[in-house]
C-alpha cells in the first residue's frame, strides 16, 4: 500500500520544489480553463490523463461521471458547476466516462444494488442513457451516458446562458483504461453509435 505520508514528503521535495515559482503564482490566483467532470474511479485521473498542471483543472468527479439535472435543491455538484461556469469563467466543460467502470457496469447488467442504497438511487441520474440500450451492451452504456450528462449539464441556468451566448464549449470523452486512448463522443446523443473519434 503506498504510504500516504511519504508520498507528502516525496511531493514536497520533488514535485513543490521543482514548481515552487508555480505555487507562489497560485496562491493568490485561481483561473482553470477547463471545468473536467470524471467519474471518482481510482484509475482516471484528470490532471495525469490530460497532463494538466496544478490550477488548469476545475475537477467534480462522480460515481458513474454523472450530473444531475438542474433542480431547485442546492447540491454540491450543482454548486461546483455554478461556481466553475459562472465565477471561474471555465471556458469549456469535458464530461470523462471511462471502460470498465462499475456503475455503468451495474447498470447494463442489472446488478443487485439493494445493499448499497445510496448507489441505487445515485444511478438513476443515469436512467435517460440506459433507456436507450437495448442489452447489457457495458460499452455502448457508457457513451450514451457522457452523452445523457452533457444533456443534463445544460439544464443548469449558468450553463445554458453561456452556451446561448457562445463562450462556453460541452466535450463528452471515454477514457480507455489499458490502452490509454481517449475517445471524444460527439454532443449529439444519436450519432454515439456511429461516431468515434480518438483525441491523440
Amino acid at each position: 500500500m503506498h504510504d500516504l505520508a511519504e508520498g507528502i514528503a516525496q511531493f514536497r521535495r520533488e514535485v513543490f520544489t521543482a514548481k515552487s515559482d508555480l505555487f507562489a503564482h497560485l496562491a493568490a490566483t485561481h483561473t482553470p480553463d477547463t471545468l473536467f467532470i470524471g467519474c471518482s474511479d481510482a484509475r482516471v485521473v484528470p490532471e495525469l490523463i490530460t497532463s494538466s498542471e496544478p490550477g488548469e483543472l476545475f475537477v467534480i468527479r462522480t460515481a458513474g461521471n454523472l450530473v444531475p439535472a438542474y433542480g431547485s435543491g442546492a447540491d454540491a455538484v450543482a454548486a461546483s458547476i455554478e461556481y466553475a461556469v459562472a465565477v471561474l469563467e471555465v471556458a469549456r466543460i469535458v464530461v470523462c466516462g471511462h471502460s470498465a467502470c462499475g456503475a455503468m457496469t451495474a447498470l447494463a447488467q442489472g446488478h443487485d444494488l439493494t445493499a448499497v442504497p445510496m448507489v441505487a438511487e445515485w444511478l438513476h441520474h443515469a436512467d435517460a442513457a440506459r433507456a436507450r440500450v437495448a442489452d447489457n451492451a457495458v460499452g455502448q452504456l457508457i457513451r450514451r451516458n457522457v452523452v445523457a450528462q452533457l444533456t443534463n449539464l445544460a439544464t443548469h441556468p449558468s450553463v445554458a446562458r453561456r452556451l446561448a451566448d457562445h463562450s462556453l464549449t460541452l466535450h463528452g470523452w471515454v477514457f480507455d483504461i489499458p490502452t490509454g486512448a481517449v475517445e471524444e463522443l460527439p454532443a449529439d446523443i444519436a450519432a454515439v453509435a456511429r461516431h468515434r473519434k480518438e483525441i491523440r
